[in-house]
C-alpha cells in the first residue's frame, strides 16, 4: 500500500502529459489555416491553365511568396501536431508511440522544408 493521496495518484495520467498548451497551439493554426486556406483557394483557382512563367510571376511577388510559405509551416505543424495527438491517444506500447513521434515530426519536416525549398527556388529563379 502506498502512502500517496489520491490526486497525487491521478497525476500524469493523462494521454499528452503535457498540459493545455498543444490544444492552443493546434486551435490558433486551425484558425490560421481557415484565411490561408481560403487564400490559397482562391490563388489557385486563378492560377488554373496559367503556364509557369505566369505562375513564377505569382510566387515572386513577396507577399504570395509569404503567404504561401505561411501556409507550408502552419499546415504542416498542425498536421504533425494532430498525428501526435492521435498517436499519443491509440499507442500504448512506448517504442512504437516515440518511433511513431519521431517518424511523424521528421516527416513532417522535411515536407515543410521541401516545399519551402520549392516555393523559394521558383521565385528567385533558381
Amino acid at each position: 500500500m502506498k502512502m500517496q493521496s489520491h490526486l497525487g495518484r491521478a497525476r500524469n495520467l493523462g494521454a499528452s502529459r503535457n498540459g493545455v498548451g498543444p490544444w492552443w497551439i493546434q486551435r490558433l493554426t486551425s484558425i490560421a489555416l481557415i484565411p490561408l486556406s481560403l487564400w490559397m483557394i482562391y490563388s489557385i483557382i486563378g492560377l488554373l491553365g496559367a503556364d509557369y512563367t505566369a505562375y513564377q510571376m505569382w510566387i515572386s511577388n513577396i507577399g504570395n511568396a509569404t503567404l504561401a510559405s505561411l501556409f507550408i509551416v502552419i499546415l504542416f505543424h498542425h498536421a504533425q501536431q494532430g498525428v501526435c495527438e492521435v498517436i499519443h491517444d491509440y499507442v500504448h506500447d512506448k517504442t512504437k508511440l516515440y518511433t511513431g513521434l519521431i517518424l511523424t515530426k521528421f516527416l513532417a519536416a522535411v515536407l515543410a522544408v521541401a516545399c519551402l525549398i520549392s516555393i523559394f527556388k521558383v521565385a528567385f529563379g533558381g
